[in-house]
């Protein structure tokens, strides 16, 4: 099942899964960022906090100020049970990006638990300045 419902995340961030985070979030999923302290809790601030992270680690901009074609991309997959375990790399202003997200679905098949951790240190960085302009731009 976990393989399944690993696609579903995949064809998401391609834009191409019917129903976008509405029908893949569960309505109580707890969403733990590299850069807040507290989960943030619910559909409705994960998917502002995912659909930010989206558009900071979609990749460097070109000089002329358009979005060059995303440097992000996941490397690594370890999947078991209800769990997953997905590394990525992306480059942000230059500086390289390796994280993981860490995913929990629960028996229907909805995310009910989405950490991600960053390192190195200049990316953590980096990510907590984007994010935070992300945000303001969302809200």
């Amino acid at each position: 099942m976990i393989k399944e419902n690993i696609k579903k995340w995949h064809d998401l961030i391609k834009g191409d899964y019917p129903g976008g985070f509405d029908e893949l979030l569960d309505d109580e999923v707890s969403f733990y960022s590299p850069i807040v302290f507290s989960p943030q809790k619910g559909k409705e601030l994960t998917t502002l906090y995912l659909m930010a992270a989206g558009n900071t680690f979609g990749g460097d901009q070109s000089k002329d100020g358009t979005l060059e074609e995303s440097s992000f991309k996941y490397t690594k997959e370890v999947l078991g049970g209800n769990q997953a375990v997905l590394e990525f790399e992306t480059q942000i202003d230059g500086k390289y990006v390796n994280g993981v997200d860490i995913i929990t679905f629960n028996d229907e098949g909805k995310i009910i638990e989405f950490k991600v951790m960053i390192r190195p240190l200049q990316a953590v960085n980096i990510i907590h300045e984007k994010m935070q302009d992300m945000l303001k731009q969302l809200k």
